[in-house]
């Protein structure tokens, strides 16, 4: 057993050694704080270890190659809780994956490439299928999406088509997107149903035309948009 220490006299790593390396079994620190522990190889982790926080929580345990994630593993919270599980390639998240929320409720179940998901099934709180299809840079592209009922809702095709979006059941959006996002007209609904905007939006926000509604449906404003916020211009206020 050998410990290394840095030049504050702070242990940094306590284990075995071969041939003056870091090799076999050994655990690494962190102003006193274990932050790995696991297997190593020619001083690299190699083999199986487990990551910690500085509140000494696992965030990670798993596979290792060459000093980085690789193979399988899981992520977790500060609660113990499954964040992800799934493939690694060099720190990254590629292949088969799972997410989950904070409570362990599955978010998403699909391919990834180098973190990004490319492929799959995403999911509501209750478990029912929400969306599945392609993803492009994490980002709904080729696929259908469904409320809660497994109603078909909205299909997009290269991030674009008519959509529908819903929270809880109750329709909030309905609109033209592109690229993943709300891109030309569309409407926006309370959670009463009651429509509050309609106009025109660009990357997501609204932007050109647009009338505003209050909660009983009064007109309460018309005129021009800019990322988001109501600009100079011909208006009406009532």
């Amino acid at each position: 057993m050998v410990k290394e220490y840095n030049e504050y006299d702070h242990c940094i790593f306590e284990g075995e050694y071969l041939n003056g390396e870091r090799n076999r079994k050994g655990k690494e620190y962190n102003n006193g704080e274990v932050i790995f522990e696991g297997e190593y190889l020619n001083n690299k982790r190699n083999g199986k270890g487990k990551e910690y926080n500085e509140y000494d929580d696992c965030i990670f345990e798993g596979e290792y190659l060459n000093g980085e994630r690789n193979g399988k593993g899981k992520e977790y919270n500060w609660n113990g809780k499954v964040l992800f599980e799934g493939q690694y390639l060099n720190n990254k998240k590629h292949g088969k994956g799972k997410e989950y929320d904070n409570s362990g409720h599955l978010l998403f179940e699909g391919e990834y490439l180098y973190d990004n998901k490319i492929k799959g099934k995403s999911f509501y709180l209750n478990g029912n299928l929400e969306y599945e299809g392609e993803f492009l840079y994490n980002k709904k592209y080729n696929g259908k999406g469904y409320d809660e009922n497994g109603n078909i809702i909205y299909e997009l095709k290269n991030g674009n088509g008519k959509v529908k979006e819903y929270d809880l059941g109750i329709l909030i959006f309905e609109g033209e997107y592109l690229n993943g996002k709300r891109n030309g007209k569309g409407k926006e609904y309370n959670g009463y149903g009651t429509l509050i905007f309609e106009g025109e939006y660009l990357n997501g926000k609204r932007n050109g035309k647009g009338k505003e509604y209050d909660k009983n449906g009064q007109l309460i404003f018309e005129g021009e948009y800019k990322k988001g916020i109501k600009w100079n211009g011909k208006i009406k206020e009532w």
